[in-house]
């Protein structure tokens, strides 16, 4: 946007110029300044030259720190026409100064009824700019796994294109928009992520986004409390395909029949995994796989080898064929906060912290991953999966069964709907309340050389757990955390003895 000057930028965002950039000596001017370098909702995060969006929430409303967001160096402000117009007398009052001196440049002022869908327009807008210099954008959903995916293909193309990819997590109706406008003008690949709660989420951002390649990554149990059934997330999903324009391309897992009713004869598709047209030929001792397209083998060296990372690595690969590329050599992947990173504590203990989001699909891969992994003790610290619906005791108390069958040997649930999974788990298990106690109980039952998954929804704030497991972990000796364990409903080995200071359940 920094080619954009004023009136161009509000015209993109359907929004009242109410007022020009100013300059430190003179009037406003609409050539005073280049466009915003990006767009931002928070003040605390704001940077000079962003474009402030005051959107408006269910307690609080953004545009009345319009005046803050100026004075801190903002390009301007997108927000409604009562606090354009409370902006704009704070710009004159500031830079008439006391004694009528003028206080320096201000920033522009833009009004919009809607703020939100002044946002997205402007990065409709910007897409549009942006496909006339060439950038191509590639658009991932999924019930799990998307992030990940989003950082391999990002990784993947990143010594060809000059790639630009979603920040952590902004792939909502708020998010991705923010995403799009952060790309600079000499992006050769975007990689955007896109989240549903609802049906219709996706079909609005996939308007938006206008991807040349969909990539759904695959379709499980998530939010079925909101959509009702499988099928209906399925729907959801399907909106991406059904949003493409004729001869761009979707990536679909082989095995998903569900899907198989949205594919459009339109839309070349590329399948991955077991059986479809991107599949994982040979997993070496060496870390490097075969990965087989057509005619083509693909030798990668990727820097993971969870197996669900590998089925994300398979959907990376295609749609970089989609897009003309293949990929070879070394791949090494930064992957998101939180989405199974490993750790070193004390004692040669490993934390797992996987605990961004979690559902009963995301939760299986875990499991597994830890139960093929861990070189002595498997440890899984599991959080309540949320938005399932009333079959949510049921799919909790299958995660227990799925535990048992893997070889966990000790599980501690984390919250009322996780402990539904001891009622499928034989073995040593533990129900805490909440994630700081969760992190104190399983601080005192370590030994040297477990492995420690931490996994749940992110609502259950497990990331308390990881730092209390850090704190009591960071090389403290085995016997002094026993004493400080509480006492907690067990089944299997007695819990460790219950100090004086702590009040037992």
């Amino acid at each position: 946007m920094r080619d954009w000057n004023a009136r161009h930028l509000a015209a993109a965002a359907g929004a009242t110029l109410v007022r020009a950039p100013s300059r430190p000596e003179g009037p406003a001017s609409l050539d005073y300044r280049p466009g915003p370098r990006r767009a931002s909702i928070d003040t605390r995060t704001l940077e000079p030259n962003d474009l402030f969006v005051g959107l408006r929430g269910a307690r609080l409303d953004g545009g009345e720190h319009a005046a803050q967001a100026l004075a801190a160096g903002a390009w301007g402000v997108l927000v409604a026409p009562e606090h354009a117009a409370a902006a704009a007398a704070a710009i004159a009052e500031a830079e008439s100064g006391s004694g009528g001196e003028r206080s320096g440049a201000s920033g522009a002022v833009l009004a919009h009824e809607d703020p939100l869908a002044g946002l997205q327009a402007l990065a409709h807008a910007w897409r549009r700019e942006l496909r006339s210099r060439g950038t191509m954008v590639v658009a991932i959903t999924g019930s799990t796994g998307k992030t990940s995916t989003k950082d391999i293909l990002a990784a993947m193309l990143a010594e060809r294109l000059r790639v630009a990819a979603s920040p952590e997590n902004l792939n909502t109706e708020i998010g991705l928009p923010l995403a799009l406008l952060a790309a600079p003008a000499d992006t050769e690949l975007l990689v955007l992520e896109m989240a549903m709660r609802g049906s219709g989420q996706i079909a609005e951002l996939t308007a938006i986004a206008e991807p040349d390649v969909g990539v759904i990554v695959n379709v499980g149990p998530a939010h079925l409390e909101l959509l009702g059934s499988i099928e209906a997330i399925a729907a959801a999903k399907a909106e991406l395909i059904a949003g493409l324009a004729a001869g761009a391309s979707v990536v679909v897992p082989a095995d998903e029949q569900l899907l198989e009713p949205y594919l459009r004869v339109d839309v070349p598709v590329i399948s991955f995994g077991d059986g479809g047209d991107v599949s994982l030929l040979e997993r070496r001792a060496d870390g490097s796989v075969l990965i087989g397209h057509r005619e083509a083998r693909i030798e990668l060296w990727p820097s993971f080898a969870q197996r669900h990372n590998l089925s994300n690595l398979l959907a990376a690969v295609a749609a970089a064929r989609a897009l003309g590329y293949t990929p070879r050599g070394r791949l090494d992947v930064s992957f998101s906060a939180m989405r199974g990173q490993r750790e070193r504590l004390g004692g040669g203990v490993v934390l797992v912290a996987d605990c961004y989001n979690a559902n009963p699909m995301s939760m299986r891969a875990a499991i597994e991953d830890l139960s093929e992994t861990a070189p002595a003790r498997r440890v899984a610290v599991l959080g309540d999966m949320l938005e399932l619906g009333p079959e949510g005791a049921r799919m909790h108390r299958e995660i227990g069964e799925h535990a048992q069958a893997l070889g966990i040997e000790l599980l501690v649930t984390v919250g009322p709907l996780a402990a539904q999974m001891r009622g499928g788990f034989d073995g040593e298990s533990y129900a805490t309340p909440d994630a700081r106690a969760a992190g104190e109980l399983v601080g005192g039952l370590l030994r040297d050389g477990d492995t420690v998954l931490v996994k749940g929804s992110r609502g259950v704030g497990l990331e308390r757990a990881l730092d209390a497991l850090r704190a009591r972990a960071g090389g403290v000796p085995e016997q002094a955390h026993a004493d400080a364990a509480p006492e907690l409903p067990v089944q299997g080995t007695p819990a460790p003895a219950v100090s004086a200071a702590t009040e037992p359940r």
